[in-house]
């Protein structure tokens, strides 16, 4: 199926791994044009250098970087028609899971907000003078099926991810009258370097567990959350719906949530 994406300029916030990167190389692959924006690039994103990739070094806990990623972007290429604000979870320096809820500070709350929300708002309030000028513009915030199961585990995560939500719709109703549409993508655990690196989240959890990081990726994990598919998600997976979503295709979507989950939400 075309996209229809060919010559579309998107912006893609943490694009050096994970979901990002599949991000970027998805649109690319489509015919976009993308400002990839992360700290620094990687082996894997340098891969993907071409006229239609632009890397901007950017450290989105400065509250400066989000508009300067944008007018890299329309600097570069003259126009933006996609933001796709992939950013998030643990702020640089952070690793979660965190336990319980008198475990993370003031500032751990403070850092949160700042990567998962804050740095969302600014990204959108730079790139909207020019998706209005889009005769197809799309934003695409990826959030977490957290976001609507809230617990004791890394509370301040899913709490900044329903703030991120709840900002979705409410920018969905106030510029899709005027050619925005504003979607988001929530998946569940996703096998990322988030929880592959060393020290991430599949060591936390087997710490906690008495088990390995293996057994946590292929059992613990999938067993413990409930996943239907009785897997993590790989970072393609999530990256399809993001570039439907960001297409033209999906003219007529907004407002709206789709879980790539493993079927972790069990709600109605």
């Amino acid at each position: 199926m075309d996209l229809q994406l060919t010559g579309r300029v998107a912006v893609v916030t943490g694009a050096s791994k994970g979901i990002g990167l599949a991000v970027t190389r998805t649109l690319l692959d489509e015919g976009a044009r993308v400002a990839a924006v992360s700290r620094k690039s990687g082996a894997d994103l340098d891969a993907l250098a071409g006229p239609d990739l632009l890397h901007v070094a950017a450290d989105l806990m400065d509250p400066a970087a989000p508009a300067h990623a944008v007018a890299r972007a329309v600097e570069a290429f003259g126009r933006l028609d996609v933001l796709v604000n992939n950013a998030g979870g643990p702020p640089p320096g952070t690793a979660l899971p965190r336990f319980g809820f008198l475990t993370p500070t003031d500032d751990d709350w403070r850092a949160m907000y700042e990567f998962n929300l804050f740095a969302v708002v600014r990204a959108v309030r730079a790139a909207l003078p020019h998706l209005l000028d889009s005769d197809a513009a799309a934003i695409v915030n990826v959030s977490s099926g957290n976001a609507r199961r809230p617990g004791p585990m890394n509370v301040d995560y899913n709490s900044a991810k329903a703030a991120l939500n709840n900002l979705t719709k409410g920018l969905s109703e106030e510029f899709a009258p005027r050619g925005v549409r504003v979607n988001t993508v929530s998946p569940g655990p996703v096998r990322t370097p988030w929880w592959t690196e060393e020290g991430g989240a599949a060591d936390i959890l087997a710490g906690a567990t008495g088990s390995d990081r293996v057994a946590v990726l292929e059992r613990v994990a999938p067993e413990m959350m409930g996943l239907t598919t009785g897997r993590l998600a790989e970072p393609q997976e999530v990256a399809d719906v993001v570039a439907l979503l960001a297409s033209p295709r999906s003219a007529n979507t907004t407002g709206a949530e789709f879980a790539v989950d493993s079927g972790y939400l069990k709600e109605l």
